[in-house]
């Protein structure tokens, strides 16, 4: 049953779903539409919101485009290929490949989300080439649907935001730390238990007939070092760019520098996260020139997103400018109560993330606003905030941005996947909404 109506989700998703990038140039025309309709005496602002939107996230946007190159560049080292094509090789059934795309890909979630999207590509594309009987355009969307586990892992981006000096709600709700969020109780129980729903319900959405293959049956080409060889004689130059010394040494410093301020008391935030993880692909794939070729290759996935960015960050400023954000939260904080107030904003957080589908820059517009009516009811701050990142997470299902560069590893358009997607945004939102209500 489930697989029938899975089916034919998938099928009007294809016939009617647009690009990515004319989604985002849609919700950017509704919006201003809105905002304009609410402010007619007010042209000139809206406008101005949107230009200067823009660029007013290019730090953060920046700290998401090194968050995902430097995941993607360290799961392009050989033998973590390897090893993905070995895990492949246990799906022998087609339920057991789409349970390993998922569980693959929801570890490498909880780790790094740029990280995740190629090892999801990979683990994908490995078992849609060794199991002919599983159905691709699932094993991707098994491997995609993990983006909703991110807020509860250790490079969730609101998470590690209010946990970092400076902030800017710091003296609003001060410096939280990655126990009262990402480690709580309470987050770890709610990711596990998407996991475990999840799972069953990928199983049971898998179709029994018109099974897509992956497509080319050829064995999958691994990463090659580079021959220095071919690029001809070995000049003192070729010799200091392909020299594992190099690599090996400033990765080092990278990673001492960690260990360093960990146990200087830093708690993780983004930069940390960006230079672990930039230092751990240098010192793995050894050479300085390796490395920057893997960045290159993997820079091709992430255009669509730099492309993309400014017009979600001009969406936000419009929504902050012209009172439209504000007058979605007031609604919601209207009703709410304590014991319901992270509920709404889990829900108002899934609505707005469809038009600002950005962690960093969704929390510039909600934070502002729902952590002081959080304080005021007596709800803590740091619940409120991972209510909104789970939320962030849970549209992301639906909001095609973030599939982007996995799609562009696999070849596969976002139509190929949003019917399985809306399905499992429907679990995960009611999954969720009932323990967020119970525990936070």
């Amino acid at each position: 049953m489930l697989a029938q109506i899975a089916d034919r989700f998938t099928k009007v998703v294809q016939r009617y779903l647009p690009d990515a990038f004319v989604i985002a140039v849609l919700m950017t025309l509704v919006v201003f539409a809105i905002a304009l309709a609410m402010n007619p005496n007010q042209t000139g602002m809206i406008f101005s919101a949107w230009g200067d939107g823009f660029w007013t996230y290019l730090a953060f946007t920046m700290q998401m485009v090194l968050l995902l190159m430097t995941g993607m560049t360290l799961a392009s080292v050989p033998f973590i290929n390897r090893g993905l094509a070995g895990l492949a090789k246990l799906a022998n059934k087609p339920w057991k490949a789409y349970l390993i795309t998922f569980l693959v890909s929801a570890t490498a979630y909880y780790i790094n989300w740029g990280l995740a999207v190629v090892v999801g590509a990979i683990i994908a594309r490995e078992i849609g080439k060794r199991n002919e009987h599983a159905h691709f355009p699932l094993l991707v969307a098994s491997a995609y649907s993990a983006t909703v586990l991110f807020p509860g892992g250790i490079s969730s981006s609101i998470g590690l935001t209010i946990a970092t000096e400076g902030h800017f709600l710091e003296e609003v709700m001060g410096v939280i730390p990655t126990s009262e969020t990402l480690f709580d109780p309470a987050t770890i129980i709610i990711f596990l238990s998407l996991v475990a729903t999840m799972s069953i319900f990928i199983i049971l959405m898998a179709p029994k007939k018109d099974i897509i293959n992956y497509g080319p049956k050829e064995e999958p080409e691994e990463p090659q070092k580079i021959n220095v060889s071919e690029r001809g004689p070995l000049t003192p130059a070729l010799k200091l760019e392909y020299t594992p010394v190099l690599g090996v040494l400033i990765g080092a410093v990278g990673i001492i520098y960690t260990v360093i301020s960990f146990k200087g008391g830093r708690d993780l935030d983004l930069d940390i996260i960006n230079i672990f993880f930039l230092s751990l692909g240098l010192l793995l794939h050894r050479s300085l020139g390796q490395y920057a070729k893997a960045f290159v290759d993997v820079s091709k996935s992430i255009s669509p997103i730099v492309l993309q960015f400014p017009f979600y960050a001009g969406i936000i400023a419009i929504l902050s400018n012209s009172g439209l954000g504000q007058l979605i939260i007031d609604g919601m904080i209207s009703v709410a109560t304590p014991e319901t107030f992270n509920v709404f904003t889990y829900w108002v957080a899934g609505f707005v993330n469809i038009f600002a589908p950005s962690g960093g820059g969704q929390w510039a517009l909600q934070g502002p606003l729902q952590i002081p009516a959080a304080i005021e009811l007596g709800v803590d701050p740091a619940k409120t905030a991972m209510a909104v990142a789970w939320g962030d997470g849970w549209t992301n299902l639906i909001q095609p941005f973030w599939a982007l560069p996995i799609l562009s590893v696999v070849g596969l358009h976002i139509r190929d996947i949003m019917g399985y997607c809306i399905l499992l945004s429907t679990l995960v939102g009611v999954v969720t909404s009932i323990l967020i209500y119970f525990l936070y």
